[in-house]
């Protein structure tokens, strides 16, 4: 009987030591690998969600732009310790993104979804807004309070910000689908879904060429 119960409690070790093993083996890959990294915008609406918040969207011509100035939106204000919202996006869309105390990214890399470069140096990108701030202006947000700007222009839980490269955000400028969509064409559909999102949202108007735009993406791209 000594012989038997010795055979068992050697091969309950040997049990125990392989299962010791195994969770070391997947503690240390869970510690290497760490959190999955979003590196992107929040994830828009389905395209069949875009369909019926695109009709629900109130079809208006645009405002006027008097009064309008990008201090009535006011942007990149302070997050976290010392990162305002563009150091945050940087963090988020970015890959291997070190930071230094001041929260500036000192390392890493950058992948525009609106042209497919690649960017190693934070001075190449841009955080744009989805629905550029001249276009909230008159599409509603004229009447909103500086508050509300704010909350809009500093968005980081709808699909408003990504960063991507400068010279690209720039031809963007103030234009709406209907006059500028991302070099990118794969990126269409994932553009037009976070732009009606974001401006159904906020309850803002589109004008009839924005809206056919808009509806052609989806039907056709998405």
């Amino acid at each position: 009987m000594s012989d038997v119960y010795a055979r068992r409690r050697g091969g309950l070790r040997r049990r125990l030591s392989m299962l010791g093993a195994l969770v070391a083996s997947i503690s240390a890959c869970a510690l290497l690998s760490g959190p999955p990294a979003q590196a992107s915008p929040p994830t828009p609406i389905a395209v069949s969600t875009a369909h019926t918040y695109l009709s629900e969207l109130t079809v208006s011509t645009e405002g006027s732009m008097t009064g309008y100035s990008r201090d009535k939106f006011p942007h990149w204000i302070t997050q976290s310790g010392t990162c305002d919202t563009r150091e945050v996006v940087l963090k988020r869309d970015g890959t291997n993104i070190q930071q230094g105390s001041d929260c500036y990214p000192t390392s890493g890399s950058w992948y525009s979804e609106y042209d497919g470069a690649t960017w190693t140096a934070a001075s190449d990108v841009d955080i744009d807004h989805i629905v550029p701030l001249a276009e909230a202006w008159t599409s509603g947000a004229s009447g909103w309070t500086t508050a509300q700007r704010q909350s809009f222009a500093n968005d980081l839980t709808r699909p408003q910000l990504i960063a991507v490269t400068d010279n690209v955000n720039q031809s963007k400028s103030d234009q709406d689908p209907a006059e500028w969509l991302p070099p990118r064409a794969a990126y269409h559909c994932m553009y037009a879904r976070m732009w009606i999102q974001v401006k159904h949202y906020y309850d803002l108007t589109v004008d009839s060429a924005e809206k056919t735009a808009l509806q052609s993406v989806l039907n056709g791209e998405c």
